[in-house]
């Protein structure tokens, strides 16, 4: 069902920030138990195995499992804080579970996804006849007629998981023009669910919140720079953003082939590793995905808590500069952690073409070309677009003429990233700037460093982690590290706020191309040494406080 509502924009943040301040305090609870009795995992931090290990017992029902996700979403996405997490929700969830709960009773579990809720973001396409939209979050593709899953929801469902509906995303990926983190026509303004009104970056935002406070037991999101892994740094969750090439792309509205990934965003290394282990694989579709080696591995086979023995790690400190007082102080004591768990830490071990890296503009000129070639492909390999559009040139018009929807004042009117994209040409630029980034990302990137320095792995903040893998189409993967202090001053909301107490913020492994299994290793040792996430919870109106003992038996 849909989610969206029209409403004003400056009357709806002013009421929030109303209702919100006055029970935010400078200081967050500790994460509890559920208060309901322990029989039943907290959906604010159950994992995926404790969730399956309940279905196991026969504690509680996949069909228990939705009504339960669902109510957690009614509860804060348009009402109490209205976070705006979610697009719409899947109307065929519930008899996609009950079907799946009769399976389980006959021949039990498919996988370790056999009956588990996860959301998707809005431009991985599922199928029409179940009820649910595919639109980057634009009204512009309201009603579209996708030709099939996406190829990574179709192995999802072939593992048996649920769709349990679309997350809110920057519109078009963040790829409209300059308009802030978390905003689509269709969603609305998402925030973040540890600071009033806070930024939750993007553009897998809603990917980002709904994860963070169990309105799923996990989400997906797609990376082309930085949107997988900089929402879950700033919504305290592991992500992975996989090597380009490992997870399909076929059924995703595209901005780039180069740079374009999908992967998850869950509570923990271990339940990102079970999704990434489902999704994984070569698509006749997806050429790209044609690189990866023959057999997808089991990334959960890589959790081992003492990985950081013997790893040699280094840190790009060139790419550090800049960064604030805080977020440098927990990274480099992250490396005192890293380094009592057995990891030698080569700092620094700078990229050998750091300040060029920094300097380029190649990136800006394939992702502008890729766009409008790509977006393109995707919608004329839909089955019907009821609004008419057919090119990029139509989207720009679209949004023009309905400004209501789309350019709504005065802090989403922009698409002056549509109109540069318009104005591109595949020429030789293109293909220079295409070379450039490879050799700037891989050849005298990463690569260049892991084997100056013999590392098995980079290390970095996250929020300065995603542009050297991104134009090199290499992996990362982020854990929750640490938080800004509790007296940190709110920023003022515009209409998102940049700072606020407890705001969290990620430590990202990275490495060189198909080397997830390495990286969820040492991510794995690194967040069973820290328990970061556990530290501090959302601010309580984001809490949701619908548990399993709220419908089971109801």
């Amino acid at each position: 069902m849909s989610l969206a509502r029209r409403f004003s924009w400056i009357t709806l943040l002013c009421l929030l920030f109303a209702l919100l301040a006055a029970s935010y305090g400078s200081k967050q609870e500790a994460v509890v138990a559920p208060e309901d009795g322990s029989r039943f995992p907290d959906l604010y931090e159950a994992s995926i195995a404790e969730l399956q290990q309940g279905l196991e017992d026969g504690l509680f029902t996949s069909v228990d499992l939705v009504k339960a996700y669902l109510a957690r979403i009614e509860e804060v996405n348009l009402d109490g804080p209205a976070l705006r997490a979610v697009i719409e929700t899947n109307p065929s969830a519930l008899a996609q579970a009950a079907a799946l709960d009769r399976e389980r009773q006959v021949s039990g579990p498919r996988s370790a996804l056999h009956g588990i809720p996860i959301l998707l973001k809005d431009n991985i396409a599922t199928l029409h006849s179940e009820g649910l939209n595919t639109t980057a979050g634009s009204f512009a593709l309201l009603g579209s007629v996708v030709p099939r899953d996406a190829h990574v929801a179709a192995k999802l469902r072939a593992a048996g998981a649920i769709v349990l509906g679309k997350a809110n995303l920057s519109e078009w990926a963040n790829f409209r023009g300059n308009v802030p983190s978390g905003f689509s026509g269709r969603g609305g303004q998402a925030s973040s669910p540890y600071v009033p009104l806070g930024d939750p970056s993007g553009s897998s935002s809603g990917s980002g919140i709904g994860a963070a406070i169990g309105l799923a037991a996990a989400a997906l999101g797609s990376e082309t720079d930085g949107s997988i892994v900089s929402p879950s740094s700033a919504n305290n969750l592991v992500g992975i953003k996989p090597t380009v090439g490992l997870t399909s792309r076929d059924g995703v509205v595209p901005i780039s082939e180069h740079q374009d990934t999908v992967g998850p965003m869950a509570r923990s290394i271990a339940d990102a590793a079970t999704i990434l282990s489902i999704i994984a694989g070569r698509d006749p579709r997806d050429n790209f995905t044609l690189a990866q080696p023959p057999v997808v591995p089991d990334y959960t086979a890589a959790l081992d808590a003492d990985a950081l023995k013997g790893a040699r790690l280094g840190v790009p400190r060139t790419l550090v500069a800049g960064l604030d007082a805080i977020r440098v102080a927990a990274f480099n004591a992250s490396l005192d952690t890293l380094r009592a768990r057995g990891a030698t830490i080569v700092d620094p071990a700078d990229l050998p073409d750091s300040a060029e890296l920094l300097a380029s503009n190649n990136e800006s000129i394939v992702l502008g070309t890729d766009f409008k070639v790509d977006v393109e492909r995707y919608i004329a390999g839909l089955v019907d677009v009821p609004t008419g559009v057919k090119t990029l040139a139509d989207l720009i018009a679209f949004n023009i003429a309905h400004t209501d929807e789309e350019l709504v004042p005065p802090f989403w009117t922009d698409q002056s990233q549509f109109i540069a994209s318009e104005n591109t040409t595949v020429d030789q630029a293109f293909f220079d700037a295409l070379a450039a980034d490879k050799e700037l990302g891989a050849t005298r990137g990463i690569d260049g460093a892991l084997q100056a320095f013999k590392l098995d792995a980079l290390i970095l903040p996250t929020d300065v982690a995603s542009s050297p893998p991104a134009i090199a189409g290499f992996p990362i993967v982020t854990v929750p590290l640490g938080f800004l202090p509790p007296d940190t001053p709110l920023a003022p909301a515009q209409p998102t706020r940049s700072r606020g107490p407890n705001m969290p913020f990620g430590l990202a492994f990275l490495g060189t191309a198909f080397s997830e299994m390495r990286l969820v290793g040492l991510a794995f040792a690194f967040e069973q040494a820290t328990h970061a996430r556990l530290r501090v919870r959302a601010f309580p109106a984001a809490v949701p406080t619908t548990q399993l003992g709220d419908v089971v038996g109801k």
